[in-house]
């Protein structure tokens, strides 16, 4: 007798494709296998950095909505790896210093307002690192991302599990009435873009931080970055190019061109300063509001100013 295979359920292949279109559930990731190895590797970390990765996400205060989920899509498994990613750099590979960590309140809706540059926010990573792993209790920070990366494929599924949120003033709004943190970075595209021949030296501040400030009653941690500067040394903007690919600078990095694709390993100093606390009218003009933006940015100037004249060089 002539043994007979069991009706497939699977449909059946379209004329002129790949039986393969349609994958095998033995072809696909066993998520039991990656959650497994995910938690080796939250592990091996914790081994190496002899501290809690899982006591530190223990320890965030969360809102959830009706259904029991973050409503932004925080995910805390994607984020203990995440941070187990992060921790390793700020310890060993950017070897980050860590100044006025106690000046962040240990809870209530919080702004982290600091400069920006390295070409890819690594300063971000660094300063949110800083608030998980170094304030006690830990922070979890929230910042705001370009619209445009909820079109790129992996980060638009990655950015939302771990924290963050695609910027807005009505998100934004909701996070603080949420008494969340929120790290800022008032100079935007134009900070992070610098070429090196302008490293520290702050483009303007947006004001819309300040408005939010004023509208919700939440003071203001100012943070000065030194080290992002150099970890993407750009000597060029091809704006052409950028134009055209929809992004807001194309720099001209010479360490690419020898297969350097990593920053180059820039030691991190982040200065915390005190709180700064703001009153008065959220729709007040452009001229009342920017005074108020120079406060904070002085504070940063005199900090970033202060870390420049105390470090001894780049990679030291």
């Amino acid at each position: 007798m002539v043994k007979t295979e069991p009706p497939s359920s699977r449909p059946p292949p379209v004329a002129g494709s790949s039986a393969s279109a349609f994958p095998d559930e033995r072809d696909t990731v066993n998520p039991a296998f990656s959650r497994a190895v995910g938690d080796r590797v939250v592990r091996f970390v914790e081994d190496v950095l002899g501290e809690d990765i899982d006591a530190k996400i223990a320890r965030i205060r969360t809102h959830h909505n009706e259904t029991g989920h973050d409503p932004f899509g925080f995910d805390p498994q994607t984020t203990r790896y995440a941070l187990a990613a992060a921790a390793l750099l700020h310890r060993y590979y950017f070897r980050t210093e860590v100044h006025g960590i106690e000046n962040v309140p240990a809870d209530g809706r919080l702004l982290v307002i600091a400069n920006h540059s390295g070409q890819v926010p690594l300063d971000g990573v660094m300063i949110a690192t800083a608030l998980m792993m170094d304030a006690d209790p830990p922070r979890f920070p929230r910042s705001m991302v370009e619209k445009w990366t909820a079109e790129l494929p992996f980060v638009s599924v990655l950015f939302p599990r771990v924290g963050q949120v695609v910027g807005s003033p009505s998100n934004a709004r909701r996070l603080l009435e949420n008494e969340e943190s929120l790290v800022v970075f008032p100079e935007g595209a134009r900070g992070i873009s610098k070429t090196f021949d302008k490293r520290y030296q702050m483009t303007p501040f947006g004001l819309g931080f300040m408005r939010l400030a004023l509208e919700t009653g939440t003071p203001i941690v100012p943070v000065a970055v030194v080290g992002a500067e150099e970890q993407y040394v750009s000597v060029g903007d091809l704006k052409p190019l950028a134009k055209l690919l929809g992004m807001p600078a194309f720099p001209i990095i010479p360490q690419l061109f020898f297969g350097m694709l990593a920053p180059l390993p820039t030691k991190y100093r982040l200065y915390f300063g005190e709180p700064l606390h703001f009153e008065g009218d959220p729709d007040d003009d452009d001229a009342v509001i920017e005074e108020k933006v120079w406060t904070v940015r002085t504070a940063i100037e005199s900090m970033l100013q202060r870390g420049l004249e105390q470090r001894e060089g780049v990679f030291f």
